[in-house]
């Protein structure tokens, strides 16, 4: 038994027309199974599609951005922990500053923004205690 169908009456552009006539002139190929098959393609992917249609680029654009926020998020915890380790292992307490320390404090700063960039190149992101540090 053939399932039950329904007929439908609709208007196509001459365009058109001509094209789901060139496709219904394979045997067996009706033009009516080639709407059919048309219109459930589009109605099952619509739902899935529509939603990525409309908002792909938003998302793709957010995307970007929390990569972007992810990184720089590491940039900044790697410098605190890198920072406090530091300061906790030498003697903060100077004399008065001379033009001797303040030279040997841009040094030690120096040297720790190195060691920052070295550890985020080398993609780590703990900071082991046995690593020697600029004294």
């Amino acid at each position: 038994m053939k399932p039950h169908r329904i007929r439908h009456q609709f208007h196509l552009n001459a365009d058109l027309s001509r094209k789901l006539d060139a496709l219904a002139t394979e045997p067996g190929r009706t033009k009516s199974a080639v709407l059919e098959a048309a219109i459930l393609a589009w109605i099952e992917r619509r739902g899935a599609n529509e939603l990525d249609e409309r908002f792909a680029v938003r998302l793709n654009r957010l995307s970007r951005q929390l990569d972007r926020v992810e990184r720089d998020q590491k940039i900044i915890l790697e410098s605190l922990a890198l920072f406090i380790r530091q300061t906790l292992q030498r003697d903060a307490h100077l004399p008065d500053p001379d033009p001797a320390a303040r030279a040997r404090g841009r040094e030690r700063f120096e040297a720790f923004i190195e060691q920052v960039g070295r550890k985020l190149a080398q993609g780590r992101s703990e900071i082991s205690p046995s690593e020697d540090l600029p004294s």
